[in-house]
Formats: C-alpha cells, sequence, structure tokens
C-alpha cells in the first residue's frame, strides 16, 4: 500500500499542493486534473524524489524517507516523464538495467535476470527491437522501453507519469491494459479522462493543489464533479463495461450576454 495524508509542498514559495491524501492499497488509482493542478509533483513526492514541506507518505506501513535507498526501488519502480539520457545502450541492456536493485554493484546479471528482462519486452511488444540502440528510437518505442524496464524491477508498486504520452492509440490501451493486468498496486497520471475511465479503479481529482475528488472512478467521472474544475460541459456514455464521456467547450460569456441583448 502507498498512501499520503496531508500532504503540502511549494517550489520557491509558491504553494503546489495543501493538504493532498491518497491511499493506493491494490489496483490501478489514477491522478487526473487540469494542467498544473499537482499531479507530476504528488507523484514524485510519492517514490521521495521531492520530499513534502508537510504530512506524511507510508510505502506498506512505512514512511517513504525512512526506506534506504538501496531498498527503494524493491519496493517502488516508476516510469517518470523525463526522457532517458541519450546513452549508446541497446533496448535489452536498458530493460536490463531494471533487475540493478537485485544485484549488488559487483554482482553480473544472472540468466534468469535476462529472462525476467526478456519476458518484459515482450510483454510491451519490444522483443524484436532487443538489439536496437535506445537513441535511434521513436518516442513511442522509448516509453515501451522505460516500461519494459520498470516491468523487469518487480517491484511491489508501479507509479507512472503519463505512460502514454507519444503512443498511438493502439499502444495506448495495450500499454494501460498491461498495466492494468499486472499484481501491484498502481498509481498513474493521466491526462485522458476516457483512458483513466477504462483502465483505472479509483481516481484522485486534483485542483489548484487541493482534492476535489477521490474514490471509484464512475463517482468521480460525473458531469457535477468535472464541469467546474475542467471549465467545460460533459456529457457521459454508458458503454459496456465503463463510462466514456464527451466534452463540449461552454459558450464565452460574451457569447451569452450578447444572446440576452437579442432577447
Amino acid at each position: 500500500m502507498i498512501s499520503a495524508a496531508d500532504v503540502t509542498f511549494a517550489y520557491d514559495g509558491t504553494p503546489v499542493l495543501a493538504g493532498v491524501g491518497l491511499e493506493a492499497r491494490s489496483g490501478v488509482v489514477g491522478l487526473i486534473g487540469p494542467n498544473g493542478s499537482g499531479k507530476t509533483t504528488l507523484l514524485r513526492i510519492l517514490y521521495a524524489a521531492l520530499a513534502p514541506r508537510g504530512g506524511s507518505v507510508l510505502v506498506d506501513d512505512r514512511p517513504v524517507a525512512s526506506v534506504p535507498h538501496r531498498e527503494l526501488p524493491l519496493r517502488i519502480a516508476v516510469v517518470a516523464q523525463e526522457a532517458p539520457p541519450e546513452l549508446p545502450v541497446t533496448v535489452a541492456d536498458m530493460v536490463l538495467l531494471g533487475r540493478a536493485p537485485h544485484r549488488s554493484a559487483l554482482q553480473a546479471y544472472t540468466a534468469e535476470d535476462h529472462r525476467i528482462a526478456a519476458a518484459a519486452l515482450r510483454r510491451v511488444g519490444m522483443r524484436d527491437l532487443a538489439d536496437r540502440n535506445v537513441a535511434t528510437l521513436s518516442g513511442g518505442e522509448k516509453q515501451r522501453t522505460l516500461i519494459a524496464r520498470a516491468l523487469a524491477q518487480q517491484a511491489h508498486h508501479l507509479l507512472l507519469d503519463e505512460p502514454t504520452n507519444h503512443l498511438d492509440i493502439h499502444y495506448q490501451h495495450e500499454v494501460l491494459h498491461l498495466v492494468r493486468s499486472l499484481d501491484v498496486t498502481t498509481v498513474v497520471v493521466l491526462h485522458d479522462l476516457n483512458l483513466a475511465a477504462r483502465y483505472c479503479d479509483h481516481l484522485v481529482l486534483l485542483d489548484q493543489g487541493t482534492v476535489a475528488s477521490a474514490g471509484p472512478t464512475a463517482e468521480v467521472l460525473t458531469p457535477e464533479v468535472l464541469e467546474p474544475v475542467y471549465r467545460v460541459s460533459v456529457r457521459t456514455l454508458h458503454d459496456e463495461d465503463c463510462v466514456q464521456l464527451v466534452f463540449r467547450p461552454r459558450a464565452p460569456a460574451t457569447a451569452t450576454l450578447q444572446e440576452d441583448g437579442q432577447r
């Protein structure tokens, strides 16, 4: 389990998060909200890349800041937005780095490590590109390589920041279907609310650094909840297995005034 309680954070004195809480016990928890609402900042606090000004973050009932540096990757695997450095390494070697937390600094990778890395590449559809240089990959191929590295890590929890960036619609669904099938607690930042509707069990909706709504996906993705936050009109369609959303811009205030004047 990963949990956060009353988390606050600021960049150079500018508040970003104020009293935010989250609990991820199982399944897929989605972090959603407009740009600048604090989603990525909260995710980085969850894996101790940032230290909160106030509040607490626990991983498996332990303060995340107290987990030894060597142990943390065994508990939390991360797929961040930042692109990896353009190192002259193959896809296979990049994914094999996910096994590093399971080895001491001088210990060689084992046949089992190579088997696990190869299996991770197959799961993201990259096995045929194992010998390619990472620098020659497309954006989507690099993203799938990073997800494969996280899978090879075999951590208890998986945190992903916009994992569908640079992916076409086929791989967006394939990657999130894969994430949902994993037997790990997952927290994922998503902008696409329809992807969140289909693949997340619970959602935390952030708005200007606070939690506007949290709960089961179907309870958060309603017009009453979303329209004040996103400032668009929302209509819900009920697919066979989830809600899907249709958005329409609200009429500008000036247009409304003109219409009133013509009546």
